[in-house]
């Protein structure tokens, strides 16, 4: 489910359309997490739905820990790729905003944190743009990643939470707020595909 704060708008031509903020999400607030409406569909299902609908999925889902396709039922399934995000998850099923975004402001993930399974060349134009999302990006980046992550995690219980009555890990969320444990890493979220 994506933060209430958020609405759908065109970006421009290249990278069509995208979620923009309607008002300013502090940093630290969980801009999306993973719901009960959100479809999961495995690898074969995906397979037995046939090309049509393999190349909808693929488009618009992202690859969770288990190798299941996780398409996400609103708006959430139209956030963008920047190699400078705004919005990245620790090693639970939801993510936080790293850095405020004012109102009118694009929310942003790491496409390399979404289990790709092809590199994809980079549209986003920002100044450390990589050039090449590739799929070893969440095991190479995910240390820096979580840094980030860590930063914004302590403002967690002081912001406003709307999604915070979704969140299904909300006692591990908060013992890590706490530092109970530690967050879990980015790369928690890590499929590893089989060798062939």
């Amino acid at each position: 489910m994506l933060h209430p704060h958020t609405k759908l708008a065109h970006i421009n031509g290249t990278i069509g359309n995208g979620v923009i903020a309607t008002q300013r999400i502090p940093r630290g607030t969980i801009t999306w997490v993973r719901d009960k409406l959100d479809q999961t569909i495995s690898p074969e299902r995906l397979d037995a739905l046939g090309e049509l609908y393999r190349e909808m999925v693929v488009t618009y889902a992202f690859i969770d820990r288990h190798g299941d396709y996780v398409l996400c039922w609103d708006l959430s399934r139209y956030i963008n790729h920047s190699c400078e995000a705004n919005c990245l998850s620790p090693g639970f099923d939801l993510e936080i905003a790293i850095r405020d975004i004012e109102e009118g402001e694009e929310l942003t993930d790491e496409y390399g944190s979404l289990n790709l399974e092809h590199d994809f060349t980079c549209a986003c134009g920002r100044p450390s743009c990589r050039g090449t999302i590739q799929a070893s990006d969440l095991l190479d980046l995910g240390a820096s990643w979580d840094g980030k992550i860590g930063e914004a995690f302590g403002d967690i219980e002081s912001v406003p939470q709307p999604l915070w009555p979704f969140v299904a890990e909300k006692e591990r969320v908060s013992q890590a707020r706490s530092r109970l444990c530690e967050i879990p890493s980015s790369r928690w979220n890590h499929f590893r595909r089989a060798s062939v």
